[in-house]
């Protein structure tokens, strides 16, 4: 065999093997960037669950000592709202304006799905007529997620309560109406409602709007808690459960023990509270290396056999590559 095909060979079996070189490295990298990019969307989701602050809930056992600890850390915090039968179940805060927790968490630390925040022209107290509450519209059902699916009459008969914690003390929240808004009409997102023929006016308005009401109605020495995100009916609509706080304190009809059990796995102090607290590089090494290891083992499994290769064509005695 001439020098000139032995160089020929060498020449195809080094380009070949840069080629599988590069496509290998270019998928690992591909892949490894849309695993990063599901990841952080997997944070961003995480950072809104609910699931993160249940330590701080106040509760009859704990008086409120852990919702205190909270309010340590970031003094905005004010009161926790809970919405039976959903996973809305969060602190509410309250900011000099309406934009400071739009990408702000209710530990005062910077996040995308930000925090339940009560408009910041209202009383701190519940003691206004009107008092609305804002919150993402996130996936999987985290932050105000969920107020969406009240559209659905079934949905909206079967959730008629909730729970409002402040001032140190529980109260009940009765549900009696949703409503489908813009998020520039005026004659809904008002604050500091003082005369009764305006109050009048406003639950008038509310009803003549609502998809669905209960055969309770809201008078003007109510209390009422808007509940508002955003809808995906229009580009500027919104979506808004409206309740009236009550001194009740309901049952709530959808507490399963289980559920408790299930998700203390997961706190702080249970047997994977580590990874909520872990750094995110930790976390980022956890999930991509063991990829990394199955990418490289599955490489080396079904790499070609490619003896005697470079004999084929040239070798006439040979009418298939052998494999």
């Amino acid at each position: 065999m001439g020098v000139a095909t032995i160089t020929g060979k060498t020449i195809i079996k080094i380009i070949a093997g840069t080629v599988n070189t590069t496509v290998l490295m270019m998928t690992m990298m591909l892949v490894t960037i849309g695993s990063y990019a599901l990841w952080d969307s997997k944070q961003v989701q995480n950072a809104a669950d609910s699931i993160q602050y249940e330590r701080y809930k106040p509760t009859v056992e704990n008086q409120g000592l852990t919702f205190m600890e909270l309010a340590s850390m970031n003094t905005d915090v004010f009161a926790w709202l809970t919405v039976y039968g959903t996973h809305i179940d969060y602190p509410v805060v309250q900011g000099q304006d309406n934009l400071t927790y739009v990408n702000t968490n209710a530990q005062g630390e910077y996040c995308l799905s930000g925090a339940i925040f009560l408009d910041y022209q209202a009383s701190s107290d519940f003691s206004d007529f009107s008092n609305i509450l804002y919150g993402h519209h996130m996936e999987k059902n985290a932050m105000f997620g969920e107020i969406g699916n009240f559209e659905e009459k079934g949905y909206f008969d079967a959730r008629q309560y909730g729970m409002l914690y402040y001032d140190g003390t529980e109260h009940g929240i009765e549900f009696l109406a949703f409503v489908q808004a813009d998020a520039y009409d005026g004659t809904i997102y008002k604050s500091k409602i003082e005369r009764e023929e305006d109050k009048q006016e406003y639950i008038d308005r509310l009803y003549e709007m609502a998809l669905h009401t209960r055969n309770r109605q809201i008078t003007t020495s109510d209390r009422i808690v808007l509940l508002n995100t955003c809808s995906g009916f229009s580009t500027n609509g919104r979506d808004i459960l409206i309740g009236r706080i009550t001194d009740e304190v309901y049952d709530d009809p959808f507490y399963v023990e289980e559920m408790d059990i299930i998700r203390k796995i997961f706190d702080v102090d249970g047997p994977l509270g580590f990874w909520n607290d872990a750094p995110g590089t930790m976390k980022l090494a956890l999930l991509f290396l063991p990829m990394f290891a199955l990418m490289l083992v599955a490489a080396l499994i079904i790499r070609p056999r490619r003896k005697n290769w470079p004999d084929w064509p040239m070798n006439n005695k040979l009418t298939t590559p052998p494999l």
